[in-house]
């Protein structure tokens, strides 16, 4: 078995984030044989290459296999009858309209002015609505193509980011199957809205940055079978300069989740710290004496450049606004008779447009009759009614076409739990997944109980950024009850299993909770996509009466 190999055979679970913690492999700690040579490579401890090691994901036809039959679930549950129910419906009376008139005009239109609009969200997310329309034209399949085939990207993207992280197909796939029987991302895949691009781009973002983290161990375990002294001083302790991609490309995807949405600003904090602590692990990992130090010198000037990517990108999805008149203050200092200089003074109405819009953000307190507070929504305590209809035929005297933006309720009413499960299980092995699972958590819902407490009207698809890790919270406890219990030596030096099979029982019990999950999506299917039933039927699936009303 190579040592790749043997990385893959992981625990879902094993601690990976101290140095000082000892991370055994699922085939260590089963008794398998190392080739002769393993334990000493090139003067490389074989405890510091199990922690530098990166997940070997080389290309395996058979986890593609699984990963395509999921994303082909998701995409037939997210593409069939996408043009129903006809017409607007919700908030889409805003974002396919402004969508269209974008490919008119290069930027929003007031139709009833004849003028420019004034919106308070980026472009990215409009411009993508516009493909679907480019191709299907102005009608129920154009505004919602877009959406429904980034919602099915963002499950494969889950998958493999599952599997790399826990080192399992099986868990890889559980992660994609959960988010695809998920009743708050279907119905969000299916509408004209712009939480699924936010999210897909945070994911995604999520992603590069964990093929970051590998490709910066990698380099870092080459560097030292190639003679790399970490205990030198100045820079022959330090790895060569290499321009570090993927990191680049997360910058990238993170200014196109800020271009849908302000409020995945939140998400650049909590990276650059993942970056930083993963950095300091590397190198104490490899035996560098001031981690932080060497951290701080070799990677401020890549986060500094990160920043300035993301801030490129952001102002690239307003090329539509810089290269026409037409936009909202596009002229604002001209138009109250101040100098306008080239470009700067572009960019000056640009920020004049951001504060009144910022203005518009801090100020909106109108109620509405499906807003919710953040701490409603994993209890599912205030669902949005997007579509509701009596008519049309269903056998029965009385009919009701129902589309509820409701999350699965049993998946959904497992993420507290498994957040208090991924905390324990973090600290108690030190876990980086843990970590970085809880972090993604933090910043796609903390912020917007802070803005609870300034009564700012708010509304439950608020939280589908943070879906994806609430999901990999579950997978993650799933893996842990999994995980098999540890070899007993006996005085002779035999190993015993003592108790029964725990890998068996961990197996059943989480295929358990993926069959009821889907029974459960099953079950509410009708009220995500509208389908007419009989009132009765429609009746006895609002558990929560009122709320779900």
């Amino acid at each position: 078995m190579t040592p790749a190999a043997t990385a893959q055979t992981a625990s879902p679970t094993a601690p990976e984030t101290a140095p000082e913690a000892a991370t055994t492999t699922g085939g260590e700690a089963h008794g398998e044989e190392r080739p002769a040579g393993e334990t000493e490579r090139s003067g490389v401890a074989q405890i510091v290459r199990r922690r530098l090691l990166p997940f070997d994901a080389r290309l395996d036809p058979y986890s593609w296999l699984a990963t395509g039959v999921i994303v082909l679930i998701a995409g037939i549950l997210r593409l069939v009858n996408l043009d129903r129910p006809k017409g607007l419906i919700f908030d889409e009376v805003y974002y396919p309209t402004d969508a269209w008139d974008m490919l008119q005009h290069g930027v929003e239109w007031d139709e009833k002015s004849n003028g420019p609009a004034y919106v308070v969200h980026p472009p990215l997310g409009k411009w993508m609505i516009a493909i679907g329309e480019q191709i299907f034209g102005y009608n129920e399949w154009g505004w919602r193509i877009s959406g429904a085939v980034i919602g099915t990207l963002s499950i494969l993207i889950i998958v493999r980011v599952a599997r790399r992280m826990f080192h399992s197909t099986v868990l890889g796939c559980a992660a994609g199957l959960l988010m695809a029987l998920d009743g708050f991302h279907l119905v969000l895949s299916r509408i004209a809205l712009l939480d699924i691009f936010v999210m897909f781009f945070v994911v995604a973002a999520f992603g590069t940055l964990i093929m970051d983290r590998d490709s910066r161990r990698a380099r870092w375990l080459r560097a030292l079978e190639n003679g790399l002294d970490p205990t030198a001083s100045g820079p022959a302790s330090r790895l060569p300069i290499a321009v570090p991609w993927w990191r680049l490309a997360t910058a990238a995807l993170l200014g196109c989740a800020i271009a849908v949405k302000w409020s995945a600003v939140w998400f650049v904090p909590v990276f650059a710290l993942m970056i930083v602590l993963w950095e300091v692990g590397a190198r104490r990992s490899a035996g560098v004496a001031r981690p932080w130090r060497d951290t701080f010198i070799g990677e401020v000037g890549w986060l500094v450049l990160c920043g300035v990517l993301m801030v490129v990108t952001y102002l690239a999805s307003w090329s539509g606004w810089f290269l026409t008149d037409d936009g909202y203050f596009r002229h604002w200092l001209a138009d109250n008779g101040r100098t306008e200089a080239p470009i700067i003074g572009a960019l000056q109405n640009l920020w004049h447009y951001h504060v009144e819009a910022l203005k518009f953000h801090s100020g909106l307190d109108d109620k509405h009759q499906y807003q919710s507070w953040p701490w409603q929504w994993l209890l599912l305590g205030r669902p949005i009614a997007f579509y509701w209809s009596t008519q049309g035929a269903c056998g029965a005297s009385s009919c009701a076409s129902h589309i509820l933006l409701l999350g699965t309720p049993l998946l959904w009413w497992s993420f507290i739990p498994a957040l208090a499960a991924l905390t324990w299980f973090g600290i108690a092995r030190r876990d980086w997944r843990a970590g970085a699972i809880l972090l993604c958590v933090a910043a796609g819902l903390l912020p917007w109980f802070y803005f609870a407490t300034q009564h700012r009207t708010m509304f439950a698809f608020y939280a589908l950024p943070a879906e994806p890790f609430l999901v990999l919270a579950v997978v993650y406890v799933l893996g842990a009850i999994m995980t098999p219990a540890r070899s007993l030596t006996t005085s002779d030096g035999a190993e015993t299993q003592s108790g029964v099979d725990r890998r068996m029982v961990g197996a059943v019990i989480a295929g358990a909770y993926v069959l009821l999950v889907a029974i459960c999506f099953a079950y509410f299917y009708p009220i995500f996509v509208g389908q007419v039933i009989p009132y009765e039927d429609w009746s006895a699936r609002m558990w929560l009466g009122g709320r779900w009303i």
